[in-house]
Formats: structure tokens, sequence, C-alpha cells
């Protein structure tokens, strides 16, 4: 079992994933980030998952390695899933969220199409469901090249087919789709519609300041000198611009979880 230490407690992995659990959590969080930061989600994610842990929710994050079968994935997370509920031994009457970021997000709703899933809600956060050529800038170019032709260059299931299979099987019914003002990756609007056919009562988009990597909590470490200059007055209006932002994305997700 591996530790890390946090301002909040500590992280535990557990059965593969990383868990932190406040004395008594008044729901439970499951999290999936995005391609390549989801593969450290407690390093990548750490200060708005530890945010939410001091709001007591308990926090499980699947760390997870990007593949081109997403549904393969998708089974994977869903095994390993089982294997930490048995392991903690929480209360089955707690509330489960699901939380996730870009690619994440389609996991999510891999996971909610696919198998039951008792979740209260699930919380979206900058949805991004591109095919392969265009979530890998210049691969659109190499597809020509005759050994690239013969390879299944592609995610599957496909963006197309993915919307699909929520379209008909998707069962969680309460959403929360965030977008971000200048996040050029988001295909928000997409899965919003699906959504809204599938369960029209309960589907909430909001849109925020910030861009595709908000969610990370990317800190701007500036500490002013002996004395203190222009240039630190600039960087100290830098940290609380970014924050400015993380602390909106926060008060959204505390919202929808307080709902219940």
């Amino acid at each position: 079992m591996g530790r890390s230490g946090s301002g909040s407690g500590y992280w535990q992995e557990i059965a593969g994933h990383w868990v932190l659990l406040p004395p008594r959590p008044q729901g439970i969080i499951h999290f999936l980030g995005g391609a390549f930061a989801g593969t450290t989600p407690h390093v990548s994610y750490r200060w708005l998952l530890e945010r939410l842990a001091w709001q007591n929710f308990g926090v499980i994050a699947t760390p997870f390695t990007v593949g081109l079968d997403h549904q393969r994935l998708a089974t994977d997370i869903h095994r390993r899933l089982l294997r930490v509920w048995t392991s903690l031994g929480v209360s089955e009457h707690l509330p489960i969220y699901g939380l996730g970021h870009s690619m994440g997000c389609k996991l999510h709703l891999l996971l909610g199409s696919l198998w039951p899933a008792p979740r209260a809600a699930n919380l979206f956060m900058a949805y991004n469901n591109s095919p392969l050529r265009g979530a890998i800038p210049g691969l659109a170019n190499l597809q020509n090249a005759p050994l690239l032709d013969q390879l299944p260059l592609e995610f599957t299931p496909s963006p197309g087919a993915t919307l699909e299979l929520v379209r008909r099987d998707y069962g969680v019914a309460r959403n929360l789709l965030i977008r971000f003002a200048e996040d050029t990756l988001d295909e928000t609007p997409a899965l919003a519609e699906t959504l809204r056919r599938r369960f029209p009562q309960q589907l909430r988009v909001v849109n925020l300041p910030g861009t595709h990597v908000t969610p990370l909590g990317l800190e701007v470490n500036w500490s002013a000198g002996r004395a203190f200059t222009p240039m630190d007055a600039v960087g100290q209006w830098m940290k609380q611009w970014a924050y400015q932002h993380l602390y909106a994305l926060e008060t959204t997700l505390l919202q929808e979880l307080a709902v219940g």
C-alpha cells in the first residue's frame, strides 16, 4: 500500500487506486482525469481533489494508461473499481458521484452506458471526444504513409459511436457539464444535445472562465523578494487570476454535490 502526503491527510494506494478519505465522508467521488494527466491523478489534480476532500467528500482517483481501445480501458477500470469498493468498506448508503476531465468524461460515459452504475450524478469538466487525428497534432498528415494506412489508428469506440451508445444505454440521469471560455478542445455541445434528449430534466450546463487545463490547478509560484518590485506586483496578479478560475470551478462542483 503506497502513501502520498497532503495538506488534508494522506493519499493511500488501494487496489490500484489513489484514495483520500475524510473521517466521516458525506459522499464518494470517483475521479478520472485527462489522457496523460490521468496517469497520476493524485498529483496532477491534487489542488482540486484535496479541496473536495476538505469538504468531506471521499475521493477515489483511478490512474490509467492511454490506449486506442477505450472500451477495453473502461472495462479494466470497472473491474478495478469493484475491488476498491470491497477494500474500503465505506457505507453503501453514501452517494457516489463520477467526476471526469477531458478524456475522463468519455470513460465515465462508457462506464455509465456499459454497466449499471449507482451514481447520484456525473460531473464533466471540459468534455473531449476527439478522433485520434484531432487529438495528436500532425497525425492527419501522416495518415497517407503506406505503413500507417495499414494500422488501426483510431480510438474505439469512435466519437460518433460513443454518443450513440450514450443515446441508447447511458443510465446516469443527473449530469453537470462544465465548459471553459478559452478551451479550444471542448466538445460539450454535442454531449449536451445527446444528454438533453435522454434526460431533459436533469442536465445543467455551466460556462466558466478558464482553459482546458484549468482543472489541473497548475500553481503559479511567485515569491516576492526583499524589495517589492513592479514585476512582483504582476506576478501576484497572475497568481490571483489563475486561482479565481479554480475557485469558480470548485464552487460550481460543490454546489452540484450539495444537491445530494
